[in-house]
């Protein structure tokens, strides 16, 4: 394919990032040496976009993608226009980019890929998909424009391709194991790596509450200087969490304002952790608190796809990315107090290498799960099934392998009574795969 991107359909121009550095399918080792030289020359060559507008930018272990929709919903309900770039994608690459909470169109995706076509054989060396998608995200939000954008760092913090903004606000959400490989093996080591994004003139927002791991960040703070501090507990914090009928009814309180009985339309004891660090980041942003039903509208309307998302009911089918332990926990929390159902749960479960499949399958079983279908992820970093359907069966429970997610979903089908539980999770791609079969929309076709 010629780097020339003028006249290039979608299918080409994706096909052309798609055969760049893809570390989500193929992730890097310590020999490869960190960099933002590519991603600082590649905005560079666009006019540095990144400038042109605000920008709060998340980073953590888990909830980021949560969060960042939250913080879009109370920027977006308060009259802003917000730039939204998350990671990674269910179905379709334009996921990724949205404006107003709508993805990028296919027109113009192919516009601003086509122009980073052009641009590449300027660059000394090929920069990679991940840094090709961020560069696309500021040109775009620049060009639309939008008065915010809300940026989550793809792995890590000190070296992802996002951590050339500067920005107004940084969030974290939590620190627990992930990708120890290329950040740990410690949770300090994780910390430190994350506490890269702290810059000096911004608020960091930190939701992460171990004394040891907080302390990391607020070090980061003191180093950079000319940063304020709100950490969870202390200048803004969550009360009463409690489940409602599709979602939580949370309390919450930031350093100038309180929010009693607000619903947020999410599943998960988690998600009124999320909203409370979404709350304090919006609230930082505009130096002030929001109207209480600025608020409302907020919560009551965020959508966060593949994240204990219910797309079944007869039997009860719920898809969640639940991809590490911590995640796993928070979703077996989530069960035991939001789905308890008369019938069997069975668990289609497929995992990448770098997680442990026994240490979720136990927080699983916590929640009622006597039966796995173990699925090959569609990835090259796929664990295969049977290495987690062995760890199943170690830990006494029922267990089938296939390689395929679709397979494994119609064997977990076969297997839940109507008034069961039918779960898939683990890896996103394995979410995103499921999810074509139970929900269908133009929007929801694969790349």
């Amino acid at each position: 394919m010629t780097p020339s991107g003028v006249g290039r359909s979608r299918h080409e121009l994706v096909a052309w990032l798609d055969s760049h550095t893809d570390f989500e399918r193929a992730m890097p080792t310590r020999a490869l040496a960190p960099t933002l030289r590519r991603i600082e020359e590649l905005c560079g060559l666009l006019g540095n976009p990144e400038r042109a507008y605000p920008v709060i930018h998340l980073t953590g272990t888990n909830g980021k993608g949560s969060t960042a929709r939250m913080l879009t919903e109370l920027l977006r309900a308060d009259g802003l226009a917000v730039g939204t770039y998350t990671s990674p994608n269910l179905a379709r690459v334009n996921e990724r980019l949205a404006r107003d909470g709508e993805s990028i169109d296919d027109d113009q995706l192919v516009e601003v890929l086509g122009a980073l076509a052009l641009l590449e054989p300027m660059l000394e060396e090929p920069p990679t998909r991940f840094e090709l998608l961020t560069a696309a995200a500021f040109r775009w939000f620049a060009d639309s424009p939008v008065d915010v954008a809300v940026v989550e760092v793809g792995l890590g913090g000190r070296w992802d391709a996002t951590n050339v903004v500067h920005p107004a606000v940084v969030v974290v959400t939590n620190v627990s194991y992930d990708h120890v490989e290329i950040l740990g093996p410690t949770l300090s080591d994780i910390a430190r790596e994350k506490a890269g994004v702290v810059k000096a003139g911004s608020t960091l927002v930190l939701g992460e509450t171990d004394p040891s791991l907080a302390e990391i960040f607020l070090a980061a703070a003191r180093q950079a200087g000319e940063v304020d501090t709100w950490v969870m507990g202390e200048a803004f914090g969550l009360g009463a969490n409690r489940a409602a009928v599709g979602g939580r009814v949370v309390d919450l309180r930031t350093p100038q304002a309180e929010y009693p009985e607000v619903f947020v339309a999410l599943h998960g004891a988690h998600q009124g952790d999320n909203a409370a660090c979404a709350l304090a980041g919006a609230e930082a942003f505009f130096g002030a608190p929001l109207h209480v039903d600025v608020v409302e509208e907020a919560f009551a309307s965020v959508r966060v796809p593949g994240r204990i998302e219910v797309v079944g009911r007869s039997p009860l089918i719920i898809l969640d990315g639940a991809h590490n332990v911590a995640g796993a926990e928070a979703l077996a929390a989530s069960l035991r107090e939001e789905f308890t159902v008369a019938g069997a749960t069975v668990a289609v479960l497929g995992m990448l290498h770098g997680r442990d499949p026994s240490a979720v399958l136990q927080a699983l079983a916590g929640a009622g799960v006597a039966t796995v279908v173990a699925c090959t992820a569609p990835s090259a970093r796929a664990l295969p099934a049977t290495e987690i359907a062995e760890a199943a069966r170690a830990l006494g429970l029922t267990a089938l392998a296939t390689d395929s997610v679709d397979d494994a979903v119609t064997l977990a089908l076969a297997r839940v009574a109507d008034d069961g539980l039918l779960l898939v999770t683990g890896s996103l791609y394995v979410v995103a795969e499921a999810r074509r079969r139970f929900v269908s929309s133009p929007s929801q076709q694969s790349d």
